[in-house]
């Protein structure tokens, strides 16, 4: 080779996650790991400059084996892919709040959604032998599609990549999140190249054929389109679907859900296989069109509705019982102040 040879970084093998205690930029301390992945980490953290305040800090390590430079084009690529996610304002999207490098690792914080993920009621159901709601399901749904529309709907938009029961939490008021901004992107429209700070194809038997592909497949709003059949898919059977691979080598290895709960309705059914098409030429056109095809009849539009109203009381409720609560203490006060008072004579 002519020239002085360029030296790369090394590999990651001596990773070790962060220890609780430990503090970010003098601000964020580590309550717990969260997850871990091949990719980096998921902490539940405390915002020391804000009291009161938890957050989830996404770590995010170095591409090993790379040159410098090109360590240095992922690192202002991630700070690209970051400033979007702040920019990001929906009720079901954690909030991204900052974002920074430290010790060559680089982090991104948001919100931390407290209750379950949707995979952990999925194997308390399957534990039970039992099915969960198709109504409940698709009152979940309605919530993801309202999030997907949204980041679908930016300019450019923004894909997710990586919609699974795991990344979805349900708060203890009911409302759904979709978390985990992994392999979230900006499609730009000169360059339809899925490129992302944080390599990956997604979660197997979520991911459409298109995906496999990673940084070199044409992945457009129609691949979250599948993810999310798949999702609802599993929410309904209590298994994964078939994998993308394994239906292409060998068609009709997806057994339908009906066969496997019988309690779905065809409608439901003809939806999910639709989202599910391996060419994405025939799936829905958006996430309206597939909420629309899943949610046709006016009896299931009726009843999500009311389902959505209920939940929106209940946060709202939620989001002002301090307020309430003092009115209550006032009125209370006035009563008292009415019942017992000495009567004034002229």
């Amino acid at each position: 080779m002519v020239g002085q040879q360029r030296r790369k970084l090394g590999n990651l093998n001596s990773y070790r996650p962060l220890s609780p205690g430990s503090v970010l930029r003098k601000r964020y301390k580590i309550i717990s790991l969260i997850g871990q992945g091949g990719m980096g980490a998921v902490y539940h953290a405390q915002d020391s400059r804000l009291a009161g305040r938890e957050c989830a800090v996404k770590e995010v390590l170095p591409t090993p084996n790379v040159f410098p430079e090109e360590q240095q084009q992922t690192q202002e690529q991630f700070y690209r892919e970051a400033s979007m996610l702040a920019r990001l304002d929906h009720p079901g999207l954690p909030k991204v709040s900052d974002y920074f490098s430290e010790s060559g690792r680089e982090y991104l914080v948001m919100d931390f959604v407290p209750g379950r993920d949707l995979h952990e009621i999925l194997n308390e159901q399957k534990r039970r032998n039992e099915f969960l709601s198709e109504a409940v399901v698709l009152t979940w749904l309605s919530q993801i599609c309202d999030a997907l529309s949204y980041l679908h709907s930016q300019e450019p938009p923004i894909l997710h990549r990586d919609i699974k029961p795991s990344n979805i939490k349900i708060t203890p008021r009911g409302v759904i999140k979709l978390v985990d901004f992994g392999l979230v992107k900006e499609l730009s429209e000169d360059d339809n190249r899925t490129i992302t700070v944080v390599q990956g194809r997604g979660t197997l038997q979520y991911t459409p054929l298109e995906q496999y592909g990673g940084d070199t497949g044409h992945t457009d709003a129609r691949s979250d389109i599948y993810a999310l059949g798949a999702t609802l898919y599993h929410l309904l059977t209590n298994s994964p679907p078939a994998d993308a691979k394994s239906r292409f080598l060998t068609p009709g290895d997806m057994v339908p859900p009906r066969e496997v709960n019988p309690a779905i309705s065809q409608q439901t059914e003809k939806a999910i296989f639709a989202a599910m098409a391996m060419h994405p030429d025939d799936r829905p056109v958006s996430v309206e069109a597939f909420r629309e095809m899943l949610l046709g009849s006016n009896d299931k539009i009726a009843l999500v509705e009311k389902r959505l109203r209920h939940l929106a009381w209940q946060q709202a409720l939620d989001n002002n019982r301090w307020w309430l609560l003092a009115v209550g203490l006032l009125l209370a006060f006035s009563v008292i102040i009415t019942l017992y008072s000495p009567v004034i004579k002229p």
